[in-house]
């Protein structure tokens, strides 16, 4: 009796340690944005190839890196999804956990859209107007000091502007939309004004990391709206004096309820983004733990799928849900690292 208990715990015990050191199904987090590209790569892998449909969650760009740099170990995430580039601390974290083998694979181009209710007359906004519409501290009349932002309406900033409230559901600090934001807009208008440089070149660790540049309000004008864009859609389509924050993408899947606004007298289409011209694009990204590719073996198939032009060519699947493809020899180095597995350094993300 007390050989067949053993047996049977020695049984129970091995098929443990399997489940344990290999998974059939990828595990996937990260940005809300390319949340429906990864999505519909996994349809299409689990229905195309032997392996089941990989588990896609929108957990945000700066969420998905912290549970994608937790370890090396089955329970954690195979690959992150990015609304922008891995920065240099999550990097150090995920070595610090000893995450040291990953490969970062760049699919596309997305737009920011600052959209509206389709119901609404449009207009156009700067970047300028922009971020003294959500930061936090704006410049003095006079330019010579920073003061809480008094803005309440966008005919405030400037009389050409409507005279309608400012309220702006936009992505919460998790997002890679939210960082973007920060960037392209906040840091790119505010450290050009001598107020800020003034106030804050005695202080080297706040110039240089831009925080006074990038911090949004929190008067209740800017309201985060969670990882979902799809929720900041059904708000726009109840306020229709609000504006949203969200990608390119969302934008195309709800023409029928959302329009964007003009940026700099640009819109954002897919031509205006590819060639630069539309002011707020960025680039997005997948990165792959390769060190569980051994123990995850649909992992390599899955991302040469979702790096192939049946997926991200220029008249790939993933175009039609809004993705703004790359330029051929760009997309070919792009798909040679992935295929490689070339190594992200510290170095390689500064380029």
């Amino acid at each position: 009796m007390t050989f067949k208990k053993t047996s049977m715990a020695l049984i129970a015990s091995a098929l443990l340690a399997t489940t344990l050191s290999a998974r059939d199904q990828i595990k996937i987090v990260g940005s809300s944005t390319v949340y429906p590209f990864s999505s519909s790569v996994a349809e299409e892998f689990g229905a195309t190839t032997k392996f089941p449909t990989p588990v896609v969650e929108s957990t945000g760009t700066g969420g998905g890196m912290k549970l994608f740099c937790a370890g090396v170990d089955l329970n954690t995430p195979d690959i992150t999804n990015a609304s922008r580039r891995m920065k240099d601390k999550e990097f150090k974290m995920c070595e610090e956990n000893g995450v040291t083998d990953i490969t970062e694979a760049l699919i596309g181009f997305d737009g920011i859209a600052i959209a509206q209710s389709a119901k609404v007359k449009g207009f156009n906004v700067t970047k300028e107007q922009l971020a003294l519409a959500v930061a936090q501290e704006v410049p003095s009349k006079d330019g010579k000091t920073l003061i809480a932002n008094p803005y309440k309406k966008w005919s405030d900033i400037d009389a050409s502007l409507p005279n309608r409230e400012i309220i702006v559901y936009g992505p919460p600090k998790s997002s890679g939309t939210r960082d973007s934001i920060e960037e392209l807009v906040l840091q790119h208008v505010f450290e050009k004004m001598p107020v800020y440089t003034d106030l804050y070149k005695a202080d080297e660790k706040a110039n240089k990391k831009y925080k006074a540049y990038s911090v949004l309000r929190t008067d209740g004008v800017y309201v985060e709206s969670g990882e979902n864009d799809n929720l900041i859609v059904q708000k726009l389509t109840k306020n229709e004096a609000a504006i949203g924050i969200f990608g390119y993408s969302f934008l195309e899947e709800n023409k029928d309820k959302v329009v964007g606004l003009s940026i700099e007298n640009t819109m954002p289409t897919v031509e205006t983004i590819s060639s630069g011209k539309y002011p707020i694009a960025r680039s997005m990204y997948f990165y792959i733990k390769n060190q569980h590719a051994k123990d995850v073996p649909a992992l390599k198939d899955y991302t040469n799928l979702f790096m192939s032009e049946k997926m991200i060519g220029s008249d790939g699947i993933l175009t039609e849900l809004g993705l703004v493809s790359l330029t051929d020899d760009v997309r070919a180095a792009a798909r040679t690292k992935v295929m490689n597995n070339e190594k992200v350094t510290l170095e390689s993300l500064k380029h």
